[in-house]
């Protein structure tokens, strides 16, 4: 027990519980923001997606239950995801293991992890984007049967459980983009739900083989359930008094940031990068509003519900 309340346990206690209000606050995935606190607080980048995958099993697996009892998973797309996801994210650690002894294994985690948080920050960019295009442009007739395309949505499960199995991150960013692209009538219950029931085995199938590869560290592990599960209840209750759209814009300029730094770019290049990112990307975001129409004063990394909730707001006033 005294193993759990050192003073590392409890610095992982705190991180995990304000990145479990963050993920509450946004519904972005824990892994991306978990597994490089995790390394940045001296946790070896192994062990780190390890005990990030078996905390995620666990927190991953009540909201799915939570959205199962309520039947908003499409059962057939899920099912279609899993055949892809599942073998690959178990073959996760048995990659990382063929690498080559604990140093090399430190090094292409890591190069892993930083490509995966830039990856990430895209593609979360991007679902973002595609929200507000389809707000006003129109969006397909919505459905929660939309006609399945099996080999493509294989393959997207492939990609994100590899993905996944190496790095503990994207399970949610990667996936819930590509099935935007792959079913836009798709209703946004149902893609939520959805993404949340393909992730469990997903995510279990990764943390079994790393459990069994690497081992798992009770003084990061129970840190990590204990904080990050109140953290994200927090974050829930309060996620509607708090604007969103700031919040997630700072968190791709953080993941951005922190996947640079992991890759190794120059930190004088890091530092000019993120000055750029602070002062042009608000002048970026109000040259693509006015270019695709979005009303003055949305965020345009607001969630679908909020942007079509301002449309209506301005169609009223003209």
């Amino acid at each position: 027990m005294t193993d759990i309340l050192t003073y590392g346990a409890l610095s992982i206690l705190a991180v995990s519980f304000g990145v479990g209000i963050v993920v509450g606050l946004t519904g972005m995935g824990g892994g991306a923001l978990m597994t490089p606190a995790l390394i940045f607080l001296g946790i070896n980048p192994t062990a780190a997606v390890a005990n990030d995958l078996v905390a995620a099993s666990v927190n991953k697996s009540v909201g799915a239950a939570v959205h199962a009892r309520e039947g908003s998973p499409n059962w057939r797309l899920a099912g279609w995801l899993m055949l892809g996801s599942v073998p690959t994210a178990a073959a996760g650690a048995f990659i990382i293991e063929a690498v080559g002894g604990a140093g090399d294994q430190t090094a292409f985690v890591k190069t892993a992890i930083g490509a995966a948080l830039v990856l990430t920050a895209a593609t979360y960019t991007l679902r973002s984007f595609l929200n507000v295009r389809a707000v006003r442009q129109g969006r397909p007739a919505s459905t929660d049967d939309p006609t399945l395309r099996p080999v493509p949505t294989v393959l997207v499960g492939a990609v994100g459980g590899l993905l996944v199995g190496v790095t503990s991150v994207g399970s949610g960013s990667l996936i819930m983009v590509s099935l935007l692209l792959l079913y836009p009538a798709l209703t946004a219950v149902r893609l939520v739900g959805t993404d949340l029931v393909q992730a469990v085995p997903l995510v279990l199938s990764a943390a079994i083989t790393h459990v069994l590869i690497t081992g798992v560290d009770l003084e990061v592990l129970v840190p990590l359930i204990l904080g990050g599960t109140p953290g994200t209840y927090i974050g829930a209750r309060i996620a509607n008094r708090v604007p969103q759209g700031i919040v997630r814009r700072g968190i791709v300029v953080v993941l951005t940031l922190t996947g640079l730094t992991l890759l190794g770019v120059d930190p004088v290049a890091v530092g000019l990068i993120a000055a750029g990112m602070v002062i042009l990307g608000p002048i970026a975001w109000a040259l693509l509003r006015d270019r695709i129409g979005v009303p003055e004063g949305v965020d345009l990394f607001a969630e679908k519900r909020d942007v079509d909730r301002a449309r209506r707001a301005d169609e009223e006033t003209r």
